[in-house]
């Protein structure tokens, strides 16, 4: 395979064999989704974890390496040349891997914290409230995560440069380990298809509704925090924007068919960003109560984070409005095309 060297997988043959109904006829699926939602969820987290390596990988590597000199002069004269962490190309592309890397752990254990609701809550309200959001947000914990990951990935290959593609750096072993996790528990694409036909939809946006209302419920209770307050609009604008592109989408599905294919990546990829934005506010909002720390740690966690933060909503997050360019272009760009073309 290409990647996962050492992985336990094989093809298994059963010519001959016996098989044994486990449970009811007709009902294999079903069965199987008892375990799918957490399988989803740990292929997402497995991403994270290969894009956090990447990551601290590409950010040692840009202190050490020396090359050319920072654009507004030397900084390091006692040397021919200046790390590369101080060229504006190579810091985008760190905040970059930082920026996903980071919002996918806080939405990896939002999901969680939501399947453990709907599972052990004792509160019926609690619980059916937590399963709509899980229905809604696992395609996205495994598909967006994974994506992000493997972007990331490519990100911290691209900061090694030529080294990133040498064995023992282990750069191009996180490209090839994370690039199965976006096939692996249903192909993305799967996801993506999952996520708008069966999860938004089908029941005419009812599972959005829920989770749109609560990061709206968010904004208001901290419009009032100063420290957070930079960051609620554009979390508003973006919600706005993923609300009005679902309802074009509902107009459109009785006469275009082929727009939920046509449009669902690009439409997994909006509910992603937006959820990387609403983990972001999540975060900035924690972290400014430890602005009174006095520990340096903490200060400089605080920092980081407001930093990494901006960078996400002013560098990031527009990529929603793209993306929704695209879907709002309909199917016929894809589907005219006649078949035998495709050659």
């Amino acid at each position: 395979k290409m990647g996962v060297r050492g992985s336990a997988t094989c093809v298994m043959n059963f010519d001959a064999a016996t098989g044994f109904l486990v449970g009811e006829a007709n009902m294999g699926l079903n069965y199987m989704f008892t375990m799918m939602n957490y399988e989803r969820l740990g292929m997402g987290i497995q991403g994270v974890g290969a894009a956090q390596l990447s990551y601290q990988q590409a950010a040692a590597y840009a202190h050490d390496r020396l090359q050319g000199r920072a654009a507004g002069g030397a900084r390091n004269t006692e040397k021919k040349a200046d790390p590369i962490i101080v060229h504006a190309d190579v810091r985008r592309m760190l905040l970059t891997m930082r920026s996903l890397t980071e919002a996918g752990r806080c939405f990896s254990l939002y999901v969680a914290k939501q399947l453990d609701i709907a599972k052990f809550s004792d509160e019926v309200a609690a619980k059916k409230r937590a399963s709509a959001l899980v229905a809604l947000l696992t395609p996205v914990a495994k598909a967006f995560l994974t994506d992000m990951a493997y972007e990331s990935c490519n990100l911290g290959q691209m900061i090694l440069g030529g080294h990133g593609y040498i064995r023992e750096w282990g750069q191009e072993q996180l490209v090839r380990d994370v690039r199965i996790a976006q096939i692996y528990e249903g192909t993305n694409g799967i996801q993506a298809m999952d996520l708008l036909g069966r999860k938004v939809v089908a029941n005419s946006g009812a599972f959005l509704e829920i989770y749109c209302d609560e990061i709206r419920a968010f904004i208001t209770a901290q419009e009032a925090n100063e420290h957070t307050a930079a960051f609620l609009k554009p979390l508003a604008d973006a919600v706005d924007k993923l609300e009005q592109v679902s309802e074009y989408i509902f107009a459109q599905v009785e006469d275009d068919p082929d727009i939920i294919g046509a449009s669902a990546a690009d439409y997994l990829a909006v509910v992603g960003h937006v959820s990387y934005a609403y983990m972001w506010a999540l975060m900035l909002t924690a972290s400014a109560q430890y602005q009174s720390d006095e520990a340096e740690a903490a200060d400089d966690f605080c920092q980081s984070k407001n930093y990494v933060g901006q960078f996400y909503l002013q560098k990031i997050l527009p990529r929603i409005d793209g993306l929704i360019q695209a879907i709002e272009s309909g199917s016929d760009c894809i589907m005219t095309m006649p078949e035998e073309l495709f050659n």
